[in-house]
């Protein structure tokens, strides 16, 4: 569902995401870790067409995504760590707007709408205007409209950003629902806590190259921490990258 070949990304001389290979199948949660400037919103925002790699190549749904853009964008929900939603709309004034961007109808989507509107217990608030909307009331207006066209595979970057614990707890749900109905799920978090409570795979960025992946089974297999938690591997592997104990690529 989602392939990255050899993604790279130079800014100048500085190589922020370095030949990195990653494959999402359909089902799947893989849950995209790393510290600050390891790379991860670079990779997110070349998925999402935003930003074009320098090297190598992003499959999404089978299109490529320099070669068939148009239907790249149509087979993929994006979720950014900041959201822009228009204050002056309604929920579903913009939600109308976006599924106009996919060709749905108006009715049909004011449908679609106000089921995802209901799962994240924003029912009463569909006329309201966004304004007037928390940070994580507008999370999950975005979600709701990453949602809105029934997309194969979904981009998410820091999920949890301005959600109250019980948005959270909905959020992880429905994500983990979506999945079992055969979603591929790609999601950056500095979350550990997180990755390890819905991912089925993770991968550790580290100066711009994939440092490990895998299950959390491979993951403590690796690091000989059976039964450990992820915070104590995600540790492990970064602090033991620093001073060369572990080589360049060598990944699950």
């Amino acid at each position: 569902m989602l392939q990255l070949k050899e993604l790279t990304k130079k800014f100048g001389n500085r190589t922020v995401v370095d030949h990195i290979n990653i494959s999402v199948g359909r089902g799947e949660l893989y849950a995209f870790l790393g510290p600050n400037g390891a790379g991860k919103t670079t990779t997110i925002r070349m998925i999402a067409g935003l930003l074009k790699p320098d090297d190598g190549s992003i499959v999404i749904n089978g299109f490529d995504s320099i070669k068939d853009s148009i239907r790249v964008k149509q087979s993929f929900g994006y979720i950014p760590d900041q959201p822009f939603i228009y204050d002056k709309l309604t929920p579903r004034e913009f939600l109308r707007f976006i599924g106009g961007l996919y060709g749905i109808d108006p009715s049909e989507c004011d449908q679609r709408a106000g089921y995802w509107m209901d799962q994240f217990e924003l029912s009463h608030y569909f006329d309201e205007l966004i304004g007037s909307f928390s940070h994580g009331m507008r999370q999950k207006v975005v979600f709701t409209a990453g949602f809105l066209h029934n997309p194969p595979v979904l981009i998410v970057d820091e999920p949890m950003v301005g959600l109250d614990p019980r948005g959270a707890v909905i959020l992880k749900k429905l994500l983990r629902q979506r999945c079992e109905a055969g979603l591929a799920a790609f999601v950056s978090t500095h979350s550990l806590d997180v990755a390890e409570q819905i991912a089925d795979r993770i991968g550790i960025m580290y100066q711009g190259q994939l440092l490990a992946e895998g299950t959390m089974t491979e993951l403590q297999d690796l690091t000989q921490q059976g039964g450990k938690r992820l915070e104590s591997i995600f540790l492990e592997l970064t602090q033991a990258r620093d001073v060369g104990d572990i080589p360049t690529g060598a990944y699950l």
